[in-house]
């Protein structure tokens, strides 16, 4: 009875372990980066949600441009939809355009599509079909985010803010580093970013 109750919980704890690592990111699967902070990012294309091509350079903002990668169906991503969305209210009468970027295989452009309806985002979205953009950038998660300035230099990666499940945070780490861009202050370099896993190709 006794190694019966220890190989129940065994499998429980297993069971946990992989639920777990589908929805945190918690080791290897994202390429080394190919630019960091500091660096001018090049000018990458995606797909919009009609599979039309898009480049970075015809989406930049006057003062910047604010990349989150993004996903329908991670329960971290959804809980940043409504401050996403406060952000790019807030930001883009600055200059600052924030675009969405869904690097997983698994969530069609018709998924995507109805998931910025049902949620209210009004922000440009964009598929990053094969997720090479996310490989150009080294991106693990989502949400993770990715700030350039008007010159498409990389100022700041990393998470929004240090919790999915307060709201009342509202991006403030990320708020920061956009403020310090448009006052042309000190960013404070992002911490490491939460989420679920990117669901890569391959």
């Amino acid at each position: 009875m006794r190694k019966v109750a220890i190989l129940a919980g065994v499998i429980v704890i297993l069971a946990a372990a992989a639920a777990i690592g589908w929805r945190v990111y918690s080791g290897p699967g994202a390429p080394a980066a190919q630019v960091s902070v500091g660096q001018a990012v090049s000018d990458l294309t995606l797909t919009d949600l009609d599979a039309k091509p898009q480049t970075l350079a015809s989406l930049k903002g006057e003062k910047g441009t604010l990349l989150i990668f993004i996903a329908t169906r991670c329960p971290y991503s959804n809980a940043y939809n409504q401050r996403m969305e406060a952000l790019h209210r807030d930001y883009s009468a600055r200059g600052i355009r924030l675009v969405g970027i869904n690097p997983n295989r698994t969530e069609p452009a018709d998924e995507v599509r109805r998931h910025a309806q049902e949620n209210g985002l009004t922000f440009t979205i964009l598929k990053d079909d094969g997720n090479r953009v996310a490989d150009y950038f080294g991106a693990s998660v989502t949400p993770e985010a990715y700030l350039l300035d008007a010159s498409n230099v990389l100022r700041y990666h990393g998470r929004l803010d240090s919790s999915h499940t307060e709201p009342s945070l509202n991006a403030h780490e990320l708020r920061a580093a956009l403020d310090a861009l448009l006052s042309g202050g000190e960013i404070v370099a992002g911490k490491k970013a939460f989420g679920c896993a990117i669901k890569r190709v391959g």
